[in-house]
């Protein structure tokens, strides 16, 4: 008999369940597909359906334990350096979330400070991205930065439409597109083919740092390109995409032609990291090219999961078919997101950073997250089995570091602005020596390996063109302490060692390329359109 064929685990559990002796038939699929309770003894309770509503109902207790236990399993959100996403508030913001948990932001009659709130996080923002009046721009609140870049492109797009139909020209053929670089998180390209717009996708490059490289960009601009998106953070390796540079060469490119071609601002984790701990950049509405700006409040806004944003410069950018009149309750209100109803307590969370936080306080969480990305960067880069991509922590000017003479430096390596600007994310992959020395090791076993010990850190391919390379990415939060990063380092280390042993256990995940494993309860291989090459894993 082989050994070779497909086990499904949910069958072997089933088949493995005490029967009662009273029942002679056979198991249902339904009674199968249920989960026992941990404690259900002790509630007097049996076993809860998993796909369909239970016929009677449990205690709020019994419930809440029984959901408590199965959460248990996920992996720790302190331990998830995969994602972008912010895991911890102060107790007294988890206490007013909680005390606001059932408002609905769009109910603006019946809760008219929270959208004075509301209005008041729009015209911050405004004024951090140095708006030409804070009073004049327009906002709102998003579900994350996902439906802001939507948002984004949207208004773009119709500004296209009205220009194009104010000249007599067709606004169906060719149709419009819009330009952004090939690392360009998933969120942006869904715009492109949810809204019917060509999506041009600009190839990056070792030379551009894996991210737009403006000059190539020029070369996908013509008179049908409703915009340019420019991401403030790559998601691949954090650096920032040069605005001012794209800025400068649209201009030149309205000089020549007459056309106008906005840039919409992708800021989801850089807009806000650069005000705090790189002032001197030009990236905002300090150009006017800029017209838009979207982030995400849950990233390196320091709020909860759930609250995003945009900003437009001033109306004259949000076209007024976007914007819907409500009459409610004798009262008008206005509604420009793409959901309809949103929860308040995020948005209210932060505005609770804000005031507790204030400027500097944003600026020092800045800077000691890019503070421990370097320690990380700079310990991975000395290993020598590692090479790291991104380039937070490398001096701005070569010379930086050359002695005085007094023998000493003038360099303080604790001021963020004397490094390469860009978000505290950690790039890195096998160096070329280690491959050389060691080329049956795969670097997606340090992904493995590594979630063994509770960690995430993700392992993944670079867009077309570089899809040879791949490359671990950690991401640093404030919860990301240097201890923290002693740690996971000692793990990365210890792990790499003990692949290179050739009587380590962990040798023989040489077969681990020999396997696959079924996804189970997901969609098959090929369901989904063919992979363009935008970053589209967690973030």
């Amino acid at each position: 008999m082989s050994l070779s064929k497909h086990i499904n685990p949910s069958k072997l559990i089933r088949e493995s369940k005490d029967k009662n002796s009273n029942h002679h038939h056979l198991i249902s699929s339904r009674e199968s597909d249920s989960t026992s309770h941990p404690y259900g003894a002790r509630y007097g309770i049996t076993s809860v359906p998993k796909f369909h509503i239970p016929s009677k109902g449990t205690s709020a207790q019994t419930a809440y334990q029984l959901i408590h236990d199965e959460l248990a399993l996920d992996g720790s959100p302190s331990l998830n350096l995969a994602s972008f996403v912010n895991t911890w508030m102060p107790e007294p913001a988890d206490k007013l979330m909680l005390e606001n948990m059932s408002k609905n932001l769009i109910d603006q009659d019946e809760y008219p400070m929270t959208q004075e709130i509301h209005t008041r996080c729009v015209s911050i923002l405004a004024d951090l991205w140095h708006a030409p009046s804070a009073h004049q721009a327009i906002g709102t609140a998003t579900t994350g930065s996902s439906e802001a870049i939507q948002l984004g492109g949207l208004a773009m797009k119709r500004l296209w439409q009205e220009r194009r139909k104010a000249e007599g020209k067709s606004i169906h053929e060719p149709g419009p597109n819009i330009v952004m670089g090939a690392n360009a998180q998933v969120a942006l390209e869904k715009f492109a083919r949810y809204f019917e717009v060509e999506c041009r996708l600009v190839p990056v490059s070792v030379e551009s740092k894996y991210r737009l490289d403006p000059q190539k960009a020029m070369q996908y601009v013509d008179e049908n390109t409703i915009g340019v998106y420019v991401i403030l953070g790559s998601t691949y390796t954090g650096h920032y995409e040069p605005v001012k540079e794209m800025s400068d060469l649209l201009d030149e490119y309205e000089q020549k032609t007459g056309i106008s071609i906005p840039i919409h601002v992708d800021g989801a984790s850089g807009a806000f990291v650069a005000p705090f701990a790189h002032p001197k950049l030009l990236w905002d509405f300090k150009l006017p090219r800029v017209v838009s700006i979207n982030t995400s409040g849950h990233k390196y806004g320091l709020a909860y999961v759930g609250v995003g944003w945009v900003v437009w410069r001033s109306k004259a950018y949000l076209p007024k078919d976007l914007i819907f009149e409500l009459h409610y309750l004798g009262s008008v209100e206005y509604s420009f997101s793409l959901n309809f109803s949103r929860p308040a307590a995020p948005i209210i969370a932060q505005y609770f950073n804000f005031v507790h936080l204030g400027f500097e306080g944003y600026r020092a969480v800045a800077k000691d997250d890019l503070k421990n990305a370097r320690l990380l960067s700079r310990a991975l880069d000395k290993s020598g089995w590692y090479t790291v991509l991104s380039d937070i922590h490398r001096p701005k000017a070569k010379n930086i570091l050359q002695e005085n003479n007094h023998g000493t430096t003038d360099f303080d390596e604790e001021n963020s602005e004397n490094y390469e600007d860009g978000l505290p994310v950690v790039a890195f992959r096998f160096s070329d020596s280690f491959q050389e020395s060691y080329p049956e090791i795969q670097q997606k076993w340090i992904q493995i390996l590594l979630r063994t010990k509770g960690w995430i850190v993700p392992n993944y391919e670079l867009a077309p063109d570089l899809d040879k390379v791949e490359i671990l990415r950690v991401v640093i939060r404030e919860n990301a302490t240097e201890a923290l990063v002693e740690r996971l380092l000692g793990d990365i280390i210890e792990i790499t060692q003990d692949i290179i042993k050739q009587d380590s256990p962990t040798n023989a995940l040489t077969l681990l390329g020999k396997h696959s494993r079924d996804n189970v309860g997901k969609m098959d291989e090929g369901s989904g359109s063919k992979y363009s090459g935008t970053y589209s894993k967690q973030c």
